[in-house]
């Protein structure tokens, strides 16, 4: 948790610029709407993680007054969106995670999801399965769900692909949660017994894909500046595999 922590605040800063970027944003920090509402730390940092929103100081010679949030342009959404897919480009692959091993076939569960919807993982065979699991107070999963939101669009209508997100908290805390953050994977809610019990997962977010044939192609935990450029990659080149 503490490595994933302080991924976050690395990429927090991203959206700042050098000086901002010495200053330590976290739940103390101020971050007001140009009419002076000021910001929840869930919120902001939400806002910032859709790539739409950036900051800037209320006096930059007074950076400890805090921030102003404000929408993006969309030539500076244009600027800022090209800016960070040429870095996750560049961004070596992830470190694998502890909890799995590549070429591996992991053992299965079975659960439902929010909807109800049965889903018994070693009857997934012949899909490319993508696996999250995520709890609703951790930072860095919360940032990165508007980057994989994007992802499930992209292949809403491909039947050969199914998010699951297994959360730790229950189905109401997850509710109450989403009204303010949408999560697009399929959630299994009270999933501790998956993500604790069966893998041993204690570091959050940790990703898992596993081929057609049930077998982990990309596995790791935290969130870094090549995370969801590497899942993106994984993605293509299983569903393009024969």
């Amino acid at each position: 948790m503490k490595n994933s922590l302080l991924l976050f605040s690395m990429l927090l800063c991203l959206f700042l610029n050098a000086q901002t970027k010495q200053l330590k944003m976290d739940a103390n920090t101020i971050v007001k709407d140009s009419a002076g509402t000021v910001y929840q730390y869930a919120i902001w940092t939400h806002l910032l993680s859709t790539n739409e929103y950036s900051l800037k100081f209320i006096d930059r010679n007074h950076p400890d007054e805090g921030f102003i949030i404000y929408k993006l342009s969309e030539d500076e959404k244009n600027k800022k969106n090209a800016a960070a897919e040429a870095r996750a480009a560049k961004a070596p692959k992830p470190n694998e995670s502890k909890f799995f091993t590549t070429g591996q076939t992991i053992s299965s569960f079975s659960a439902k999801d929010m909807e109800g919807n049965k889903y018994v993982l070693k009857d997934l065979k012949g899909k490319v399965v993508v696996l999250n699991f995520w709890f609703v107070n951790c930072g860095p999963c919360r940032m990165e769900m508007p980057q994989l939101n994007k992802i499930v669009d992209q292949y809403k209508d491909n039947p050969n692909i199914v998010f699951l997100a297994i959360a730790l908290d229950e189905k109401y805390e997850i509710e109450e949660f989403m009204k303010q953050i949408p999560f697009k994977y399929h959630i299994i809610d009270g999933g501790r017994y998956i993500a604790q019990g069966k893998y041993g997962i204690n570091l959050y977010p940790t990703h898992v894909i596993l081929d057609k044939d049930g077998v982990v192609t990309f596995h790791t935990s935290g969130v870094g500046p090549g995370t969801i450029h590497w899942i993106q990659k994984t993605i293509d080149t299983l569903l393009t595999a024969n």
